[in-house]
């Protein structure tokens, strides 16, 4: 099963700046994976051309389940947390129904998504509070400081029904506080250790490989750099297993994003 993470930028070149659906469907479709998490997705946003890039992109994958969560409501710089600042699970749902809590589809939002060409036998989603920090952050380029305030943050995960049984993918965008990432990817991974299922862990973690390994207690599926997307020489976006085994890992530089997307092919031992 190829699955492959991607931090998306809203759908933002930092080639041009601009935001060009079409070359965002592109590059969607060119991962070609069955199972594809997404971080940093808009839905109705105006920077965006208020598309649902959730939507698009499973088009673009041919992708028949797929969830998309919130993390903030409302315009860059005039939004607020999309669910209480109280950390909760949802426990699992079943994999027809809507996820809670419910938003106005209307609404412009901004949060995680998580695409599946197989089925998903039930979806689950756990929110993460922020860290109370303002930490400065490099945006923009050239990259200049910026004083920036911690996000709510949130794991949505799916049961997939791959070809050889039931396993749980999950997507998540970490905290960019050191440390307090990894008390978030501590709680994610210790709430999904309720099965004997395999376990794939991808995501936007904001932090170094043998970090995350040491802190989830999982295994690096794929060891690659991949921020930021003009020299990657970090690894932030992570594929991270348990009771299974990556091959044919591949770093895709699109011209969207300051991310590059990470696939590799998971199987069982």
């Amino acid at each position: 099963m190829r699955v492959a993470t991607w931090n998306v930028l809203h759908g933002r070149s930092y080639d041009d700046g601009r935001v060009d659906l079409d070359r965002f469907s592109a590059a969607i479709g060119e991962l070609d994976a069955d199972v594809v998490a997404l971080q940093e997705v808009d839905r109705a946003q105006p920077r965006s051309h208020r598309a649902d890039l959730t939507a698009r992109a499973a088009a673009a994958l041919d992708a028949g389940h797929h969830r998309f969560v919130p993390t903030m409501i409302g315009e860059p710089g005039m939004w607020s947390p999309a669910a209480p600042p109280v950390a909760a699970d949802t426990g699992w749902v079943r994999g027809t129904e809507p996820l809670p809590p419910p938003v106005d589809p209307a609404a412009p939002t901004y949060g995680v998504a998580l695409l599946s060409r197989h089925p998903v036998v039930a979806w689950r989603v756990l929110r993460l509070p922020p860290a109370r920090v303002v930490l400065p952050l490099l945006l923009g380029r050239p990259p200049r400081p910026v004083l920036v305030p911690d996000e709510p943050r949130v794991a949505l995960a799916a049961r997939v029904r791959a070809p050889w049984g039931t396993v749980t993918v999950a997507t998540t965008h970490l905290s960019f506080a050191p440390g307090w990432n990894l008390v978030q990817l501590r709680r994610v991974v210790a709430a999904l250790a309720d099965s004997d299922d395999p376990l794939v862990l991808l995501g936007d973690l904001n932090a170094g490989g043998w970090l995350v390994r040491a802190a989830s207690g999982l295994s690096a599926l794929a060891v690659e750099s991949t921020f930021p997307t003009w020299s990657p020489v970090l690894q932030l976006d992570h594929a991270l297993g348990r009771g299974l085994v990556g091959s044919d890992a591949r770093v895709h530089r699109f011209r969207v994003s300051d991310h590059c997307a990470l696939a590799v092919t998971v199987a069982e031992p």
